[in-house]
């Protein structure tokens, strides 16, 4: 009994191996949940432990990270360009990764009614109801023809009973019968 605890003493004892321990299972966890670049950042420090093995095992799913990062390079043309791969990872489910793309699009191209659009459609599809309105109203203030558009997106099915929703898409609508007739005597 006395060697097994000697045997712990060393690795509890050695604040490297236990940081480079935890690198690589957070690092483990970045890549499961397909955050290529959190998991790399993360191997990469597993990699400077002291313990060869750990570090040989956190270089292997670097190596995938790497692959996987060099097939999905991100560097785009325009921001239209950009908006269209961030739609892509919507329709494959990378809801995530679509969130980040859309947020670093909305810091370079702010004013660009696409982006709210695309964040609309994400936080509807992510349950994030009022955040989805809010960014749907500011897409269609920078251009009204989003309202018809969103007419048709099955993307926004979630929001299809909501009278918020509704009065954005129909405001004419929402008026009421004798709107027309009370501005006009006005």
């Amino acid at each position: 009994m006395k060697a097994k605890s000697q045997q712990k003493n060393p690795q509890t004892e050695d604040p490297g191996l236990t940081q480079a321990i935890q690198s690589y299972q957070d690092g483990l966890r970045a890549l499961q949940e397909r955050k290529f670049e959190r998991a790399k950042s993360l191997f990469q420090k597993a990699m400077t432990g002291p313990n060869k093995e750990l570090a040989d095992r956190a270089a292997v799913h670097l190596s995938a990270c790497n692959q996987y990062l060099d097939r999905t390079s991100t560097s785009f043309q325009s921001p239209e360009e950009h908006y269209d791969y961030a739609i892509s990872l919507i329709n494959l489910g990378d809801f995530v990764g679509a969130r980040e793309h859309l947020d670093e699009l909305q810091k370079q191209a702010s004013h660009s009614d696409y982006v709210y659009y695309g964040l609309s459609v994400l936080n509807c599809l992510t349950g994030h109801f009022e955040d989805s309105l809010r960014n749907l109203a500011e897409a269609i203030r920078l251009n009204p023809n989003n309202r018809f558009q969103a007419r048709n997106d099955s993307d926004f099915n979630n929001l299809a009973d909501d009278p918020r929703f509704t009065e954005l898409l129909y405001p004419e609508s929402s008026e009421g019968p004798y709107s027309t007739a009370s501005g006009a005597s006005q």
